[in-house]
């Protein structure tokens, strides 16, 4: 080697390791921030399910549903989460992803769409029942709708969305393992391990056990069926219970009511009918657009000829026909409802009707079913519902089929989700037993933020959440005022005093006149309403012979001495609302 090339060759070592001390020097990288995950409904609730995930710049959604509205929500329709947290991070939020087709996951996309109109993703059976949602309310156009199927991963800002095929009560359904920098977060979605599914394939047990090899830093599990030991009955146990009962009623018109979102089993109440040489006849809005959807994506085999429109039966005879409807659940309106009541306008229940209820009633609604039951037997009509026959079989893991899902992902970290407070502690003990270390599980409440990195979770506060009520068109307009207003009138009603005052001359003119709804019957109360009249007269008087004539002044000593006397004489506290006139 010549003098000049070791003399270039020496310099260019001692370049580098000049170079490799400068970095060498650098301060160490800026450590990466931590993953915040948390909930804006679906935790201590059945429904409304809707979960966060959300790192630096970087949100996105998990399902978007609706809940029930309870007991004392009068004249309320459904309950969505608050989304003010998102709407107000727009920019952020890179989309929203679906787990299933269930109104609980989907269901409040209609209204959260008109203010944070972002990507939807979901598999196609979602996406197909979701469009049909959309279009009702004039919003697929401008909606921002992608397909997926089981396995494909989506790339949402710095996050990448992995669909995971599970088993469910609905085709498509999915877990949604979420990879960040801070690790996976698996997502189970509503999940059961079914052996011998309808349609498709069992869970994929083998991408799950992959993820738990590779590390899970936190996992979202269900809990709806914590609190049932064992593992939940295959769907194809159902086929077997229909077929026993077309073959012991061949004389009855058979009328089924199940979810309308559960395909596999519509599908086996069609194969039964067609073995039995019956034609089905679909009612109810929901169950109609949803056959049809999945009659269209091809996960519904329905031969030509088998379903006949309801304007059709009379030209049947009993029992030619079976009827699939609405109504499980006992809603008020669903076309099974409007049968037990005699609403509906194409069907009659009667003694040669047989009725099948194949569904579990929802936590808070059994009163409601009872209630459908109640009427139906009144009619002289056959019942079966799960009580007597095996006619429904849940979609949602028991205890086996969770601790499977905790032993296949070995999470460092763990969040029961998607049930009631009772279902989630009993959730914890069960991942407790596990070997799951007390530190590192969180029962949390809705709107609580866990933050967590590779080494540690903790909660770090919260965001605003809550609900929103849903009230024919309105949106959020009917808050615990009006549902306070609403709950006091349908306990002891309404008092409307109207007096016409002449405040220049300081004179009651005419009245007061008093009007009376749902408090007393008025003409079996007139020594009643008649002191009432004196008494709000004698305070409007009172007020004016001292020159009060400020309206809200005089409307208070109204509602104060008049709520007294009622009280007084009834023991009830009705609205009181002053009209003051001036004449």
């Amino acid at each position: 080697m010549s003098e000049t090339l070791k003399r270039n060759h020496h310099n260019k070592k001692t370049v580098a390791v000049r170079q490799g001390a400068k970095k060498a020097r650098k301060p160490a990288q800026k450590p990466l921030s931590r993953v915040r995950v948390f909930a804006l409904g679906g935790l201590g609730e059945i429904g409304k399910n809707m979960y966060v995930v959300e790192y630096e710049d970087d949100i996105i959604v998990i399902d978007c549903g609706i809940g029930f509205p309870d007991d004392d929500m009068l004249g309320i329709d459904l309950v969505i989460p608050d989304v003010s947290y998102l709407t107000a991070n727009a920019d952020r939020v890179r989309g929203i992803f679906i787990t299933h087709g269930h109104e609980d996951h989907i269901g409040a996309l209609p209204y959260v769409l008109r203010t944070l109109n972002v990507p939807v993703w979901g598999t196609r059976l979602t996406m197909g029942i979701l469009q049909y949602k959309l279009e009702e309310q004039g919003l697929l156009e401008s909606a921002k709708l992608n397909c997926v199927n089981a396995g494909d991963v989506i790339d949402a800002g710095v996050f990448k969305v992995e669909f995971i095929r599970v088993n469910h009560s609905i085709a498509d359904a999915c877990a949604i393992a979420v990879h960040t920098p801070q690790g996976v977060v698996l997502h189970t979605g509503d999940f059961k391990l079914d052996i011998t599914p309808i349609e498709g394939e069992m869970m994929d047990i083998t991408r799950l056990g992959e993820l738990g090899r590779e590390g899970v830093s936190l996992l979202l599990c269900e809990s709806t069926n914590v609190e049932h030991a064992g593992f939940t009955p295959s769907e194809s146990k159902v086929g077997s219970s229909f077929e026993s009962i077309f073959l012991r009623n061949p004389d009855k018109r058979i009328i089924i009511a199940t979810f309308s979102s559960n395909v596999h089993r519509v599908q086996q109440i069609i194969n039964a009918s067609i073995s039995h040489a019956r034609k089905v006849a679909i009612t109810g809005r929901s169950m109609m657009n949803i056959v049809k959807a999945a009659i269209d994506l091809g996960y519904m085999n329905v031969p030509d000829g088998t379903v006949i429109d309801l304007n059709d039966l009379d030209r049947y005879n009993p029992e030619q026909v079976t009827i699939i409807t609405t109504g499980s659940q006992g809603e008020p309106m669903s076309a099974l409802y409007r049968m037990a009541f005699g609403d509906h306008s194409k069907i009659t229940l009667g003694s040669s009707d047989l009725v099948v209820i194949s569904a579990h009633a929802i936590p808070g609604n059994e009163k409601l079913v009872g209630n459908i039951l109640n009427e139906i037997y009144r009619k002289g009509v056959s019942v079966f519902h799960d009580v007597d026959v095996e006619v429904h079989v849940s979609g949602h893991a028991c205890q086996e089929e969770i601790k499977l899902m905790h032993a296949l992902t070995k999470p460092k970290f763990f969040v029961p989700i998607h049930g009631e407070y009772k279902m989630l502690a009993v959730h914890r003990e069960l991942a407790l037993g596990m070997g799951e270390k007390p530190e590192n599980v969180f029962v949390l409440e809705t709107g609580q933020v866990l933050e967590f990195d590779r080494e540690k979770a903790a909660v770090t506060g919260s965001v605003p959440s809550g609900r929103v009520l849903i009230d024919g068109a309105g949106i959020g307009d009917v808050g615990n005022i009006v549902l306070r207003d609403r709950k006091l009138l349908s306990q002891d009603g309404i008092i409307i005093v109207v007096a016409g005052v002449d405040t220049e001359a300081c004179m009651l003119v005419s009245g007061p006149d008093i009007v009376s709804r749902g408090f007393v019957y008025v003409r079996e109360s007139e020594e009643l309403m008649e002191e009432s009249r004196r008494i709000c007269a004698d305070v409007i008087e009172d007020c004016l012979d001292r020159y009060i004539t400020d309206w809200t002044q005089i409307k208070n000593y109204i509602k104060d001495d008049l709520s007294r006397f009622l009280y007084s004489k009834t023991k009830r506290k009705p609205m009181i609302i002053p009209i003051i006139l001036n004449v």
